[in-house]
């Protein structure tokens, strides 16, 4: 299984959101470089980064900072945040970035992300952010009506390689993580799904490693330090 440590980005600084709240935020570091050179001596070969500014706007107001994570690790970096058009997925793929997610445009157009997949393939990875059952969309502000198990089969279809699968009510809540969800996805799926929201211990690297699940993001507990990274890499491998 693979860990991915994960840096938010809000100003240019790494912040921690509470159940996606931008009014809950944390300020974690203001050199977000620094924190990814240490997921690298962790162990660490893949980041997850998310542009909170993007997944507001649908802008790339932190792709420097991006650039600078991915020239300075040379790590696998994959991006989300607000990415609604072929421009923005050029510019973050030119910046080195190796993978792409797709968020509230995979709900809400459908003919970009089979445009995105025919141009970039496996670069492209689906964010499935899941409240109360249904996929959420815009930075977790709106509930959509589509259920989040249907969405998930019909992005497998489309020839979507990844998805990132978050419960928004375990996002940063340190409560542990949905093990029921991610084990039916694992059981339902042909392809690979990232555990994303509420992987709080070791406990939760490990019950996901027993299912043999794909990947891990770990978010606030790597800054609270409830995870040790190091340890967690070697556990997940």
């Amino acid at each position: 299984m693979i860990i991915f440590p994960a840096i938010d980005l809000f100003d240019k600084k790494a912040v921690r959101l509470y159940k996606g709240d931008y009014k809950n935020m944390t300020v974690y570091s203001d050199n977000p470089v620094e924190i990814a050179l240490d997921f690298k001596s962790c162990g660490a070969t893949h980041m997850h980064v998310v542009d909170l500014e993007g997944a507001k706007t649908g802008q790339t107001p932190n792709i420097e900072v991006i650039k600078s994570l991915v020239s300075a690790t040379d790590m696998f970096v994959e991006v989300g945040g607000g990415i609604r058009s072929m421009e923005v997925v050029d510019r973050y793929i030119s910046a080195g970035v190796s993978r792409v997610i797709l968020g509230t445009s995979a709900v809400t157009d459908q003919e970009f992300l089979i445009l995105a997949i025919k141009k970039y393939g496996d670069k492209i990875a689906v964010g499935v952010d899941i409240k109360d059952g249904m996929v959420a969309i815009k930075g977790w502000t709106e509930k959509s009506e589509i259920d989040g198990f249907s969405f998930c089969e019909k992005m497998q279809d489309l020839g979507v390689k990844t998805i990132i699968c978050t419960d928004i009510s375990k996002d940063g809540a340190m409560q542990g993580a949905n093990h029921a969800l991610y084990k039916r996805l694992k059981e339902e799926l042909k392809i690979d799904v990232i555990a994303s929201g509420g992987v709080s211990s070791m406990e939760d690297v490990k019950r996901l490693r027993e299912i043999n699940f794909y990947g891990a993001i770990i978010g606030k507990a790597y800054y609270t330090k409830a995870i040790d990274l190091k340890d967690a890499i070697k556990v997940a491998r």
